[in-house]
């Protein structure tokens, strides 16, 4: 061992004396350096290389020379793509079912808006409204319904399809069953209403995506009507029918 240290350092001596190739120009000449000039001046020699064309640079500063591994960079995850909301296929409603379903919408509005401009509340629209709304139920559940019929529909002839046609219908004659409790029977309307287009988003999804925007507008427009209607009845007197033979 100590045999081997003493050869060591006499190697070590020689290569402080002696000069590096650094490399073969074109011009047929070899440059030289010393190792004790490249650590004064912070080189380090690298490998002897001979190139046929060019000088190799063999010394390096060590402070400007960095190497970064491209599998040093992590790539950046590729987000998939945010789904369109329904309510943005509006505009791909057929145009006839656009305009029915629009004109459809005027039932609701039409009686709270004469009270708003009378100033009154009027039982008998309100009653009106609500008949309308609750027969737009039963056709909600007739639409469920027929779309499980045909051969080949998405929508199979199961308990969850034909339970879920005939749920609307049910609070539709709820609603005419408790009409004389005039307010709970909207308050059933709406709450029908509710119920069909949460099954018909989430639970039997086979609907075209511009037919759920429509029924998510006429839902919104419904609901905001009856509503209104509700908020009426407590800030506008009662008109009350007149009787045969009363006088004003």
């Amino acid at each position: 061992m100590l045999h081997f240290i003493q050869k060591f350092s006499q190697a070590s001596s020689k290569m402080l004396k002696y000069p590096f190739m650094v490399g073969l120009g074109a011009s047929g000449r070899t440059e030289t350096l010393s190792l004790k000039t490249c650590l004064q001046q912070n080189f380090s020699p690298l490998f002897l290389r001979t190139l046929p064309f060019s000088s190799f640079l063999v010394c390096m500063n060590k402070t400007q020379y960095y190497h970064t591994s491209p599998c040093s960079f992590k790539k950046k995850p590729v987000l998939p793509a945010r789904p369109q909301k329904t309510i943005m296929y509006l505009p791909d409603s057929p145009k006839p079912a656009l305009y029915i379903s629009l004109a459809g919408l005027i039932p609701f509005f039409a009686p709270p808006l004469i009270m708003l401009m009378t100033e009154t509340y009027s039982p008998v629209l309100a009653f009106t409204q609500m008949a309308y709304g609750a027969s737009f139920l039963s056709f909600l559940g007739g639409i469920r319904w027929g779309f499980a019929l045909p051969e080949g529909s998405p929508a199979k002839l199961d308990f969850l399809n034909l339970a879920g046609s005939i749920a609307p219908v049910v609070f539709s004659w709820l609603a005419f069953l408790i009409s004389e409790r005039l307010s709970e029977a909207i308050v059933t309307v709406i709450i029908g209403l509710g119920i069909a287009l949460h099954n018909e988003l989430f639970l039997l999804p086979h609907y075209p995506n511009w037919f759920k925007a429509l029924r998510i507008v006429i839902t919104l427009v419904a609901f905001l009507s009856f509503v209104i209607t509700l908020l009426l009845k407590d800030i506008y007197p009662e008109k009350r029918p007149k009787r045969p033979g009363q006088v004003e």
